[in-house]
């Protein structure tokens, strides 16, 4: 019976457990105040009734009891905030080591792109025990990527990237959602993950190679194409800034502000150039609005990701196909 009917779903995530837990303590915690509510409203109903010969008396204040029922329940919800909290900042936060993976929405399917080029719709293959990031964006409208047995979920936007993270603690197929109302077929954009054993999942990869580049590749070969590379040079003498080793750090722009160098950041940079002039250089750079799809702008993004100083060691992969080992 349990095998059709399950009491609970499947926990199939890092952060199925805390957030079950954290459920599990609201509704105790509902249930009991609903409880000694509804039993102290039925006692003084009946206990203090109106009745024939009883008068009425005042009740006088009492502070303990009003410290009571003030005080217990600032405990309770401030252990539920404290409780929350530690699990939204877990989320929010995702560790260095995590495997980048790209995702863009549109009415109505998901795309997913792996750094190694193996593009998906409305399927994703992950390896168990891995740290995954997803960097999502949308073609359109606003979306919002749902795992139910991960029990994480988060708004997908037009324009902007927005993330999640989830390390997998079980194989198998769960599903996958759209939680946010985007259309009339909204109910048609569904799909599921599939979780691996690292050794098949590195299988899977490399048996759907078929001459494929990697996404850094893909960017590297489009930022060439473009003509990026006549401007941003690899040492100051380009017209345009310097970006081997600018991700992640402070930019100085004309107007005195300093930005921090994300993936908004070379976005609104590849569609919007003349929003934010870096400090020194001239605005000439013309805009690639209409001219590069979401799918390309997430290639060049993980090209510029990519890029590593003079010195540091460089993941770059070349333009050129991958070998099945």
């Amino acid at each position: 019976m349990l095998k059709y009917f399950p009491l609970w779903p499947d926990q199939a995530s890092n952060f199925a457990g805390s957030v079950d837990g954290l459920y599990i303590f609201l509704v105790l915690v509902s249930i009991a105040m609903f409880v000694l509510i509804g039993a102290a409203s039925i006692t003084f109903a009946v206990v203090y009734r109106r009745r024939e010969g009883v008068e009425a008396t005042p009740i006088e204040g009492s502070t303990i009891l009003e410290l009571i029922w003030s005080v217990i329940p600032f405990i309770v919800f401030m252990i539920i905030f404290g409780w929350g909290a530690t699990i939204y900042f877990d989320e929010r936060t995702p560790p260095r080591d995590a495997v980048e993976m790209y995702a863009v929405a549109k009415q109505w399917m998901w795309k997913f792109e792996h750094p190694e080029g193996q593009r998906e719709i409305n399927e994703l293959h992950v390896p168990m025990g891995r740290n995954i990031k997803i960097i999502m964006t949308s073609q359109d409208v606003i979306h919002s990527l749902y795992f139910p047995a991960f029990r994480i979920k988060q708004d997908v936007l037009p324009g902007r990237y927005t993330t999640l993270w989830f390390n997998a603690t079980q194989v198998g197929e769960f599903h996958l959602f759209c939680a946010e109302y985007c259309g009339t077929q909204h109910s048609n954009m569904i799909g599921k993950i599939v979780v691996m054993q690292p050794a098949e999942y590195e299988l899977w990869l490399n048996g759907g190679n078929n001459g494929r580049t990697s996404l850094v590749g893909t960017g590297q070969k489009l930022f060439t194409e473009l003509g990026c590379s006549t401007c941003h040079k690899s040492d100051v003498q380009g017209r345009g800034p310097v970006l081997a080793g600018v991700f992640g750090k402070q930019q100085l722009l004309q107007d005195g502000r300093l930005v921090k160098v994300d993936e908004d950041y070379v976005r609104e940079s590849i569609l919007n150039p003349q929003a934010k002039i870096v400090s020194g250089f001239q605005p000439i750079m013309p805009t690639f609005q209409g001219q590069v799809s979401e799918e390309q702008l997430v290639s060049l993004v993980a090209y510029v990701k990519s890029l590593k100083a003079e010195g540091q060691p460089s993941n770059v992969a070349q333009a050129q196909p991958q070998q099945v080992k």
